[in-house]
């Protein structure tokens, strides 16, 4: 049907509900019913309604959409709609779908972050953070469990594998390194919402300017900050292992009061939340060069790691 003619009926559904739902019934998350209108195919539209469990209410509402739309009525049951909490408490708990933002680890790690979902050449997907979340900085091998949440959040082998370690980018102890990233492949039947605070990403970028960028992150959840310095050689970082250099990085000063991460945040995605293009991924901070005593953050170029890794953004 037309766009118009679909914006009648669903008019008319609007009516109708208000109608059966007077006097106004306590608001629950259960029980009630949206509609709207659907996209069939270029210039076709449909009627979209959408019941949160069942009622008389719903089934009302479903009826009368179906006898006045018929086929091009598209009705689906969404359960409970919750929204989406991005601060570090709710990160730091099990989650499914997997999401980023989320704590995950190596069973040997304590927690990073999950970065993004990304696609291998075989089109299996996976996650993405950093070599010394996922894969121990170096000491993991490959197939190795990887755990959400992670360890320190109470993450284990038994109730809250989501898949293994896949691929890695090895830590050179001598030579300037460009990334510090890795990637699990998840479990069949594990489900991922690829959906970031700003949206779903619309791909990557390059920087080369003091840009706004956003994270979410175990630690410190969403954070807003500005890129500060752009293709920073010679990074001295601290890992267990001892301290490795890194080239070509990106510097993110934090906004405000806050700092822009902090430890466990590694493995998140750095975006601009104006394009939802992916950025960089962080993995590393310092304790202070920032305004306010806060520290600096920082990142791989992510189209680097994407390069490293044989893999693209889901």
């Amino acid at each position: 049907m037309e766009l118009q003619t679909a914006r009648e009926i669903k008019a008319q559904l609007r009516r109708r509900t208000a109608a059966l739902a007077a006097p106004p019934r306590p608001h629950t998350p259960t029980g009630g019913v949206a509609v709207g209108v659907c996209v069939v195919g270029p210039a076709t539209y449909g009627v979209a309604v959408r019941t949160f469990g069942s009622s008389e209410l719903a089934d009302a509402v479903v009826q009368a959409g179906r006898e006045l739309a018929g086929d091009e009525c598209d009705v689906r049951d969404v359960g409970v709609v919750r929204a989406y909490q991005w601060d570090a408490a709710e990160l730091q708990q099990r989650q499914r779908p997997l999401r980023p933002g989320l704590s995950v680890s190596h069973l040997d790690v304590t927690a990073g972050t999950i970065g993004a979902f990304v696609v291998d050449g075989s089109g299996a997907r996976l996650v993405l953070s950093n070599n010394h979340v996922l894969a121990d900085s170096d000491r993991g091998a490959l197939g190795d469990v990887v755990v959400q949440p992670g360890v320190a959040d109470g993450g284990t082998a038994a109730g809250d594998r989501i898949g293994v370690l896949n691929g890695v980018v090895a830590l050179d102890p001598v030579a300037p390194n460009l990334v510090d990233a890795a990637t699990a492949r998840l479990d069949d039947g594990v489900e991922v919402s690829a959906e970031y605070p700003a949206g779903a990403l619309a791909g990557w970028a390059a920087v080369t300017d003091d840009i706004e960028v956003e994270k979410a992150g175990r630690t410190t959840g969403v954070t807003r900050g500005r890129v500060s310095a752009i293709e920073v050689d010679g990074i001295s970082v601290q890992y267990p292992s001892g301290v490795l250099d890194f080239d070509d990085q990106i510097e993110v000063t934090g906004g405000g009061s806050a700092g822009f991460s902090s430890g466990g945040d590694s493995g998140s995605l750095v975006y601009r939340p104006d394009t939802r293009e992916a950025v960089g991924l962080l993995f590393a901070g310092s304790d202070t060069g920032g305004p306010n005593g806060q520290g600096l953050t920082y990142c791989n170029p992510i189209g680097t790691v994407l390069e490293r890794l044989g893999v693209r953004l889901a």
